[in-house]
């Protein structure tokens, strides 16, 4: 079995949604490693002091127990165009270390910079990140994703957004996109026109 991996956003030296990283990290955890105990990534990661500003990625690799915890700067990708890719047998329950089936798909974006995941006609995700969808009045993120994230549990949780089936036919009811990770909150996103969206 794959290891699995959670990334947080470091920001001058606090670790962001640390409490939905936990829930996750411990539920995977249970549910593939049959574990009883809980780990508590704040108590367990030790930030460097180098490291008290500015932004950076905190990759926690583990399994049963931690395996690995690694700092690194970041730096958000630019994205403007997408395109939609489908494949209606890809499975991405747990953020597991091998994304060889994304990877694979993101190379038939060509010449746009990053692919929306269409399973079954309905939209998930990107190959990196949760997708967000405004009418005009409100954010909504489709309720079929491969990867329940972090950032969009904090956004529901906190009804910044709503949830619902985006069907691709459904697309032009929209005016804009937002994509949204632990590394990229919804206030620092950068939107993208509808019209973007190609095949």
């Amino acid at each position: 079995m794959s290891l699995l991996f959670e990334t947080i956003r470091l920001l001058d030296g606090i670790l962001q949604n640390i409490e939905y990283h936990n829930l996750r990290l411990n539920r995977s955890r249970k549910l593939l490693y049959k574990s009883t105990d809980e780990i508590d990534l704040e108590q367990l990661i030790q930030i460097p002091s180098t490291l008290k500003t500015g932004l950076y990625k905190c990759r926690v690799v583990y399994s049963k127990e931690v395996k690995s915890i690694d700092f690194e700067p970041y730096l958000p990708r630019t994205i403007k165009s997408l395109r939609l890719i489908e494949d209606n047998k890809i499975s991405y329950d747990y953020k597991y270390t091998n994304r060889g089936s994304l990877n694979q798909l993101l190379t038939k974006r060509e010449r746009f910079d990053e692919i929306v995941i269409v399973k079954n006609g309905f939209i998930t995700d990107t190959s990196y990140s949760n997708i967000l969808f405004f009418d005009g009045k409100q954010w909504i993120t489709p309720s079929t994703p491969l990867l329940p994230g972090t950032m969009r549990s904090f956004l529901l949780e906190n009804k910044l957004i709503t949830e619902a089936d985006i069907k691709v036919v459904d697309l032009k009811q929209f005016q804009k996109v937002r994509l949204i990770n632990a590394m990229n909150p919804f206030e620092s996103g950068k939107d993208i026109k509808i019209e973007k969206i190609g095949y």
